[in-house]
């Protein structure tokens, strides 16, 4: 997914989906000016709920567009989550959230996931001792991820993530849904790729 793309995909889902990080709060944001449809017809369009199928689709598409997947990570995800014993939408929530460029943008060390993404593939960050530089990579309960310069940092870590010092973190549980405050639903998710 293309960087230009992020403003597009607030107004396309018609929410804002704070993909551009502390950008996004400024009364400059594109959303806020433009909160329609993009396109040329976009203002002028009436709202339609759509099939079901486009409303999966959308879901699937807004999900992809917060944790910054492609379309190949997104798909090969959902085969991991249901092979699993546990619930498929569950499993899929942890694997989007234990991904280390979540985890770091979590840990409040970047303002967005793109600028953690960045980070790791920098070579910034360092899971357990080791540095890595794969944004994608899953972490696990007992990982301990520590970054080499810490910004400011979120006041408040998610409860899944505990704090060793401002430059390192740890995970002490596997998140849940109630972790979660993004706005998309895992369930369409999977009626999508389950067609």
């Amino acid at each position: 997914m293309k960087k230009s793309d992020n403003c597009r995909m607030c107004r396309a889902s018609g929410e804002k989906l704070f993909l551009k990080g502390e950008k996004c709060n400024l009364p400059t944001c594109p959303f806020l000016k433009r909160s329609y449809a993009p396109g040329q017809a976009g203002a002028k369009a009436r709202p339609r709920r759509g099939s079901d199928y486009s409303v999966q689709l959308k879901e699937k598409q807004k999900a992809r567009a917060i944790y910054g997947v492609s379309e190949k990570q997104m798909a090969n995800y959902f085969k991991l989550s249901r092979k699993t014993k546990s619930e498929t939408g569950s499993k899929l929530i942890q694997i989007l959230e234990t991904r280390l460029d979540n985890v770091v943008f979590r840990a409040g060390w970047a303002s967005s996931r793109d600028q953690a993404r960045q980070m790791v593939s920098h070579g910034k960050i360092s899971l357990n001792t080791k540095k890595v530089n794969a944004p994608s990579c899953q972490v696990k309960i007992n990982d301990e991820i520590s970054t080499q310069k810490a910004g400011e940092g979120k006041t408040e870590l998610p409860k899944w993530l505990k704090s060793k010092s401002a430059d390192s973190v740890s995970i002490g549980a596997l998140p849940t849904r109630d972790d979660i405050q993004e706005a998309y639903n895992e369930q369409l998710i999977i009626e999508y790729y389950s067609r």
